[in-house]
């Protein structure tokens, strides 16, 4: 099962990669979620924005082999995807591309449901 676990924080690490690219620039940032990036402040806040996804899911594909540290990167993955998920759906009316994160950050979300739940359930046992 801890096997499990860090295929899951893995998974959620690597979907929280993908957007580094962006860091690349505009264009990066336009095929990722389908809008102009033509804006300079714009495009710095997006920009830092792939930096900070790459520290949270290279911390989170790091815990996945360091069991003390996977409790801190379920609750930085939770934060990240819940949040996300609720201003998507409280905003809607978002584009094609933007839905392609929706559901890569539904995958997460249940990529994290079953990694804690297992994380939880080998806590109790080892106790």
């Amino acid at each position: 099962m801890k096997h499990v676990v860090s295929a899951m924080l893995i998974v959620v690490g690597v979907i929280h990669l993908i957007p580094v690219t962006g860091v690349l620039g505009g264009e990066r940032l336009a095929a990722l979620y389908g809008l102009r990036f033509d804006e300079p402040n714009l495009a710095i806040l997006m920009r830092h924005r792939a930096v900070l996804f790459g520290l949270l899911g290279a911390f989170m594909v790091f815990a996945a082999f360091r069991p003390a540290l996977q409790p801190l990167a379920f609750v930085g993955g939770f934060v990240s995807v819940v949040s996300f998920l609720w201003l998507a759906w409280s905003v809607g009316g978002y584009n094609a591309e933007v839905n392609r994160v929706f559901v890569a950050d539904l995958v997460a979300l249940g990529c994290l449901v079953v990694g804690a739940a297992l994380s939880a359930t080998l806590s109790l046992k080892t106790r």
